[in-house]
């Protein structure tokens, strides 16, 4: 026969091993559930350190820097090159009813952002009319384009709190950094306007589906492209992280701004 504390004992161990799949079931429920959406300032492209080479996903790019901080389950659908069309038909898979937190960058693909950076750094020409193409499609594309990317999030992920991440601005005003070549200082001056001009409108359209804005250019400033510590690379090898946050960018200038709203 048993003993009686013995029976006791194993009766509680049963219990125990019978309720754990059960807690850790509930565990998982109750972690948070994010979702980061965007192009290649999600993506972490810059950090030069990649977990998914198609995407240039990286650990140091603020999504995961989020999702550690705040011990969050994270689905990392941010991808390199990405525009809204793109976020549509790739990126919102993802998205549910239990989607607790979504981030999302993106718009500077849909502008021709890029092709306006390398007119502006090549040689002996002048980029004035890539900036100016540029702004018009702020103006007058890109909302539309907003409005579709965030109605269709809204109606993925209803019960989640979505925040906008923009875009910092690029040049410090300086002529040359070493042997780097930088736009001339009027064409910096306009880059960095239409920056701004970017950022109004990615505040007007996350304000208007009730998504928070997170302003990002502060959190750059002193640290652009050529300043003693910057947060942005300035031309690179590979060509591709030419002009995206660096390490310091997602560490020091994205996740602190996103981690201030959210606290």
């Amino acid at each position: 026969m048993i003993p009686a504390r013995l029976a006791a004992a194993a009766l509680a161990a049963t219990a125990a091993f019978a309720l754990a799949p059960a807690a850790a079931a509930q565990a998982k429920m109750d972690l948070t559930r994010y979702v980061a959406l965007g192009d290649s300032y999600a993506s972490g492209t810059g950090t030069g350190d990649y977990f998914d080479e198609e995407c240039l996903r990286s650990d140091r790019a603020y999504p995961q820097l989020l999702a550690d901080g705040l011990g969050a389950e994270l689905t990392f659908e941010a991808c390199s090159g990405a525009t809204t069309a793109d976020l549509h038909s790739e990126q919102l898979g993802s998205l549910d009813v239990d989607t607790d937190i979504v981030t999302v960058t993106i718009g500077g693909n849909d502008i021709g952002w890029s092709e306006a950076i390398r007119a502006c750094i090549t040689p002996l020409a002048n980029c004035l009319d890539e900036i100016e193409d540029a702004e018009a499609l702020v103006q007058h594309r890109l909302p539309g384009l907003l409005d579709g990317a965030y109605g269709a999030i809204e109606k993925r992920a209803p019960n989640a709190d979505v925040y906008v991440l923009g875009y910092p601005r690029l040049f410090n005003g300086e002529r040359t950094c070493g042997a780097l070549r930088q736009p001339n200082v009027g064409e910096q001056v306009r880059m960095n306007e239409a920056a701004d001009r970017l950022a109004e409108i990615l505040q007007n359209k996350a304000e208007e589906h009730g998504f928070t804005f997170v302003d990002v250019r502060d959190a750059f400033d002193g640290h652009a492209v050529c300043d003693d510590v910057a947060y942005l690379n300035g031309l690179a090898y590979p060509a591709v992280e030419s002009y995206h946050p660096n390490t310091a960018g997602h560490l020091n200038g994205y996740y602190p701004a996103v981690a201030r709203v959210l606290a």
